[in-house]
Formats: C-alpha cells, sequence, structure tokens
C-alpha cells in the first residue's frame, strides 16, 4: 500500500544558494525509488506516494539522493497530508488576520519544554507566536521578508530543524496530497 508524502526542502532557490531545477528534482527523487513525484514553486515542496511509511527513512533517501545528485547538504522534513491539515486546523491566529502574514514554521524534532519556556518569555514587534510540538506558528504583521522572528532564530533558540511555509503553500500542499 502507498501514502502521499510531503517533503520540505529547507533552502534552497534562496538568494541564488543551493539551485536546484524541480525537473531535475523530481528526476532524482523517481530515481531513488519515491513514485508520482511533484513539486510545487521553487522553494523545495515535494509531494510523492511511498511504500515506505517511517518518515524518517524518507526524509534520509531525500536528503542523500540530494546529496549525491547535487552535491550539497539540505535539510529535509516529511510530512503527512493528515499533518498539514492538523498544523493547519490548530492555528490560533487563523480567524483574526489575513493570509498573508500567517507562517508556520515546521519543527522536525519535538523542543524540549525549558527551550519553549524560555522562547516564549521573548516579544517581538509586530510579530506573534505560538509553540507546539510540530510548529511555531507566526503572526507577522509586517511580513515574513522583515521579521526578526524567523527560522534561524527559532532553530538556534528551541535547538531543532524547522523550515517554514506561507498560510498559501500549506493550504496548496495539502490540496495536493488529496488527489486521489
Amino acid at each position: 500500500m502507498k501514502k502521499t508524502f510531503i517533503a520540505l526542502l529547507r533552502g534552497i532557490n534562496v538568494s541564488g544558494q543551493k539551485k536546484i531545477k524541480m525537473a531535475d528534482l523530481r528526476e532524482t527523487l523517481t530515481k531513488s525509488g519515491l513514485e508520482n513525484v511533484q513539486t510545487y514553486i521553487q522553494s523545495g515542496n515535494i509531494i510523492f506516494d511511498s511504500e515506505i511509511m517511517d518518515v524518517s527513512t524518507l526524509e534520509h533517501t531525500i536528503y542523500k539522493a540530494i546529496v549525491q545528485d547535487f552535491g550539497f547538504e539540505v535539510p529535509t522534513l516529511v510530512v503527512s497530508g493528515n499533518d498539514i491539515k492538523e498544523v493547519l486546523e490548530a492555528n490560533p491566529f487563523a480567524k483574526k488576520e489575513e493570509e498573508n502574514k500567517l507562517y508556520y514554521v515546521l519543527l522536525k524534532q519535538v523542543p524540549e519544554k525549558d527551550l519553549v519556556a524560555q522562547f516564549e518569555e521573548l516579544t517581538f514587534e509586530n510579530e506573534d507566536f505560538h509553540v507546539t510540538e510540530k510548529c511555531v506558528y507566526l503572526m507577522c504583521q509586517k511580513g515574513y521578508g522583515n521579521a526578526k522572528l524567523n527560522n534561524n532564530l527559532i532553530e538556534r533558540k528551541l535547538k531543532v530543524e524547522a523550515t517554514t511555509r506561507n498560510q498559501k503553500t500549506m493550504q496548496k500542499l495539502l490540496e495536493m496530497t488529496q488527489h486521489g
């Protein structure tokens, strides 16, 4: 039996760094055993089917295939459509604001409680956040591009790997997993 997954790559095709053409990426991942590989925009969103159900195995497969074919390391997070759906449904800011101010920092590991407690004491002008085991929800009044509260800061403070997506991308990825 196959299941549909989403792989989120961190930091490709950003400011000329770690450039990967999506067609090349689809080919690499298909060669590595993933099926029905699709990509969404250039920032490393991959929808695929696999008979392997273990996400850490899938993360490792994708990571290794990229190192082998493209020559650089890319942090990789694999989630299911259901994971994305749960994250979207649990967004504490969803009702209050315009969608273009909502961002999701998806966490690869569950952050330690004491690090979360320290993090929750921080305040950022024009920015609000909510931390869960899987995600840091961001509300950026002035947009993510100007936010002090960004992926790098969250990784550093919570000591986890993470990758950030906006509301539109999250909704599109969820739609793409519900193809059949």
